[in-house]
């Protein structure tokens, strides 16, 4: 080979390496080669929590949607657009809870890891619902708490793929928050277990609570489907109005993240029929309580919820 023959091969060869090299590092996050925290952004609180919990110091987390917001009718501001591009990894629910969101996180995905953790849960384990005509994911899986731990198993896996230097410490936060969803898993069970089987029925605005009465045997009845973007009708009223009445059911409960109205109509049609309900308190459903509150925390959530049914049910 002449000499100007092995100048050329040399040239092409050492452009193709630089090309690789070059991708290899566009590939990296920037944060941990900065030795910085990880920056994720996550929609629902009940996912920033697992991040939190689980990222620990390693992770800089911005969620999107504030206590008592409704995912279900959330359209992305621009201001959420810039957090999304910002953010190394986007965590978000999926199962189209954040319908309005859909085309954002297809964009989104193209660009860095996005992920959808109700998604990665077994397809045999969700409720399939109909609405609108269609048979549908039940996206509510946080109210089954061995199924959230599935959705922590999905954070921390991502977060070590994104970060393997410090997987020691992704891995022992999970564990430890792991241990303590197990204790609420039982805690909830037990608490449940204790209201009289016949007046074991949960009556909420909208049909957010499917998986918690599934795993934790509970009869669930909700004014609206599992999304709240289309309003109840006079017939849903009608019709919850009258199975209170026949069911003899003592109590029906507010959301924090959904309208009171339609489930205030409920309770005066059932008491202008000679049937007396009580509102049984605020539950979260959607969304989590105010930042700096039990509430404000996945298991704070949970544990307000079953205390406040058993309160109102035993």
């Amino acid at each position: 080979m002449h000499k100007r023959e092995w100048k050329l091969v040399f040239t092409v060869v050492t452009t193709a390496l630089i090309i690789v090299l070059t991708a290899a590092c566009g590939s990296q996050n920037a944060s941990t080669e900065t030795g910085g925290p990880l920056k994720v952004t996550t929609t629902i609180g009940m996912i920033t929590d697992i991040v939190e919990q689980v990222g620990g110091e390693r992770v800089k987390v911005t969620g999107i949607m504030p206590s008592g917001v409704d995912p279900h009718v959330y359209k992305a501001s621009q201001g959420d657009i810039k957090k999304f591009e910002d953010a190394d990894v986007i965590f978000y629910n999926g199962l189209h809870l954040e319908g309005k969101m859909t085309e954002v996180f297809e964009e989104m995905a193209e660009k860095k890891p996005t992920v959808a953790v109700a998604e990665s849960i077994d397809p045999s384990k969700l409720i399939k619902v109909m609405e609108d005509g269609a048979e549908v994911y039940d996206p509510h899986v946080w109210f089954d708490v061995q199924l959230w731990m599935k959705a922590a198993e999905t954070v921390r896996d991502q977060l070590i793929k994104m970060d393997e230097k410090h997987a020691d410490d992704y891995k022992a936060n999970a564990e430890r928050y792991l241990s303590e969803l197990k204790e609420l898993d039982d805690y909830a069970r037990e608490q449940i277990a204790s209201i009289p089987e016949s007046g074991r029925v949960l009556v909420t605005a909208h049909d957010a609570f499917n998986y918690f009465g599934k795993a934790y045997d509970i009869e669930v009845r909700g004014l609206q489907g599992i999304s709240t973007a289309s309003e109840a009708g006079s017939k849903d009223v009608t019709d919850l109005r009258n199975y209170l009445v026949e069911r003899k059911i003592k109590a029906v409960f507010v959301e924090s993240s959904v309208s009171s109205r339609n489930i205030t109509a409920v309770v005066e049609g059932a008491k202008a029929l000679g049937h007396d309900v009580a509102e049984g308190g605020t539950l979260f459903s959607d969304a989590m309580g105010e930042d700096g509150t039990p509430e404000g925390t996945y298991i704070g959530m949970v544990r307000h919820n079953v205390d406040t049914i058993v309160k109102a049910l035993k």
